[in-house]
């Protein structure tokens, strides 16, 4: 009896062992995946705060909470499962897909760039939602956030999955599942506090503290050229991490041009940062990228109007 004891006893801490060494591959592929991802996690947090412009402040965070749902569905419902059966049964289409969505956010960032140079776009929304209701204003609102955010959750699983390839299926499953759960999490948490902080500079203005009142002025005159920056950091993520995914597929294909010189800016610049060379490459390599970027979705948004034309459509408003 006392033998069979000591062997479950040894079973339990070997399963216990297991499942500790399970759990810290798990951390790792989360966290390995999570920061590959980042670039469009930014993109994700300064698109987001415009669906709620212009409502009033007591549905911002209803509505981010509702958008936050909306992502989590998203990626657990659909995007997960989409990608864990890619990955088991035609792991060769992650690439393409990976690039495809490349394409698609170089196609948004250049066209964001486009009617900022042109002033073409601006005010065309506000136009259309001038006769609805505040309700049908908000559902509309959300259902375009949960739709973005579809394009972007799509990017952040596939290149999530492709940093853990080569784990197996239960890992990179659990894996999946915490980048869903941090990302939507850290994103839209991010997302509240920055549509909330001009009314956290307001309760500060009010207090009696003149230190306090200072730094609650401070925040609501700061909030909004924080939005105009963030909105440029977004566009220029859309770009970096698009360019940085086409030059990739490139080079998945055995297509080295582009990808040779990018890595070539890559490494001068690096020459030129010898304090800090990793840095240095790391920016080369992001510039080279985000002008990667441009140039192929600027070739996009000037070809889909006329596809759209051909096809009897006006091209997405955005």
């Amino acid at each position: 009896m006392a033998s069979g004891l000591v062997a479950l006893l040894d079973d339990v801490a070997a399963i216990a062992r297991l499942a500790a060494a399970s759990a810290d591959d798990i951390a790792a592929a989360s966290m390995k995946a999570s920061s590959k991802a980042m670039g469009v996690v930014v993109d994700d947090a300064a698109v987001t705060p415009k669906y709620v412009s212009g409502l009033t402040p007591a549905r911002e965070l209803p509505i981010i909470w509702r958008i936050a749902k909306g992502s989590l569905r998203n990626k657990l419902l659909f995007l997960l499962p989409g990608a864990l059966l890619l990955s088991a049964l035609v792991p060769w289409i992650i690439t393409p897909i990976l690039t495809l969505g490349g394409l698609y956010l170089s196609y948004e960032g250049a066209e964001k760039i486009i009617e900022m140079v042109t002033g073409h776009g601006h005010g065309t929304e506000d136009a259309a939602l001038a006769d609805q209701t505040p309700e049908e204003i908000e559902n509309q609102k959300v259902g375009g956030a949960v739709r973005t955010d579809l394009i972007l959750s799509a990017e952040i699983m596939a290149i999530a999955l492709s940093e853990v390839s080569d784990q197996s299926f239960a890992t990179q499953a659990a894996a999946l599942v915490a980048v869903s759960l941090l990302i939507t999490g850290g994103v839209y948490g991010v997302v509240a506090l920055i549509v909330k902080m001009d009314d956290i500079g307001l309760n500060l203005a009010a207090r009696r503290n003149g230190a306090v009142q200072a730094l609650g002025r401070g925040l609501v005159t700061a909030m909004p050229v924080v939005l105009a920056i963030l909105a440029k950091v977004g566009t220029i993520a859309m770009l970096w991490v698009g360019g940085g995914i086409l030059i990739h597929g490139l080079e998945e294909f055995h297509m080295e041009a582009l990808p040779h010189a990018a890595h070539v800016v890559s490494d001068a610049v690096a020459g030129l940062t010898p304090f800090a060379p990793g840095i240095g490459s790391w920016f080369g390599f992001a510039v080279a990228s985000a002008l990667v970027g441009l140039i192929v979705g600027t070739i996009v948004a000037l070809i889909v109007p006329r596809v759209m034309t051909l096809f009897g459509k006006s091209a997405p408003a955005h």
